[in-house]
């Protein structure tokens, strides 16, 4: 089974927790389920009873959280959960699904399946059941400086989950690691992810550092001397890169000119003439762009025009 809802969310702890007595039982498939807001949870048990008991003798089965006069209230007749929840068991596998679209922080409660047969009191109740808690936020990736070299990757969640939780890193596309933390080396253009066992393949966003970043010239034509003339720097990076622009003044150190992802001339001169280059920078890395080449040269007495040329490292 595997959801197909934009967006969703679903973190869930996968350690069975088994109930019975005198063969009467509910083996829950999660302790923990974790969830964003408005996404879709899935909570699963097998239920077992003696043998003996036909099918057919299964008067009803339901989940529920509240009760009322001692008796457990069925989630579907619950007006909170109206529309919102689905039920469906198999009998033959003896295995049941409780599904919750749209999930809301007040739907965090502890969840119990029962099930009672064609026989007064002959009833079993899964007991503790499975706590749900829905926050704002699921999965992000943490990112940590150690020394010039290394970088401290957390996987972290909004929600407090066990010490078991089990976390698995994606380097690109591929698994790669386990664990909470995961070192990387600076400057790596990969693409690093994690994910919760049991989430059902819905990851963290992935963070990565800056691509070598792009200048595009506003207006791209011919200008005149006194004309506004824009750079802009641009790259793919997460976290947000930040960027510095940079002038060749004929030292071997670039002039720094400044720290915003564009370089604006109000008013541009022949002064203004030489070659331009940006950096972006994140905490993963830092790339510089190719160099571009502004030259204001003279038409006339007072008509100068620019010519833009590109050139590669």
């Amino acid at each position: 089974m595997s959801p197909s809802a934009g967006g969703l969310v679903v973190f869930l702890l996968s350690v069975k927790v088994i109930q019975s007595q005198d063969g009467w039982g509910v083996n829950y498939d999660q302790t923990d389920v974790c969830a964003a807001k408005g996404s879709i949870v899935f909570i699963i048990c097998d239920y077992t009873h003696p043998p003996g008991i036909d099918p057919s003798d299964i008067k009803d089965r339901f989940w529920f959280t509240k009760e009322k006069d001692g008796e457990p209230v069925d989630l579907r007749t619950d007006s909170e959960y109206s529309d919102r929840v689905k039920h469906t068991c198999y009998s033959i596998l003896k295995r049941c699904y409780l599904t919750i679209t749209d999930v809301r922080e007040s739907d965090s409660a502890e969840y119990k399946f029962t099930f009672m047969t064609n026989k007064p009191g002959e009833k079993y109740t899964g007991s503790p059941g499975v706590t749900l808690s829905v926050t704002d936020s699921g999965l992000q990736v943490q990112v940590r400086r150690l020394n010039s070299t290394w970088l401290e990757l957390t996987c972290h969640s909004s929600c407090v989950l066990s010490d078991r939780a089990e976390y698995y890193w994606y380097k690109n596309e591929e698994i790669i690691k386990t664990g909470s933390s995961l070192l990387v080396s600076s400057g790596s253009t990969d693409r690093y992810s994690c994910y919760l066992r049991g989430s059902w393949d819905q990851r963290s966003p992935a963070v990565y550092g800056p691509q070598r970043p792009s200048v595009s010239v506003s207006p791209s034509a011919e200008m005149l001397e006194g004309d506004s003339v824009t750079l802009t720097c641009s790259t793919d990076a997460n976290p947000a890169a930040s960027y510095t622009w940079y002038k060749e003044d004929g030292t071997s150190d670039p002039r720094l000119l400044s720290e915003e992802p564009q370089l604006v001339f109000s008013s541009i001169q022949s002064s203004d003439s030489g070659n331009y280059s940006c950096t972006a920078e994140n905490q993963l890395g830092r790339k510089t762009s190719d160099f571009i080449s502004i030259d204001v040269k003279s038409v006339g007495r007072t008509t100068r025009i620019i010519h833009i040329t590109r050139w590669t490292l």
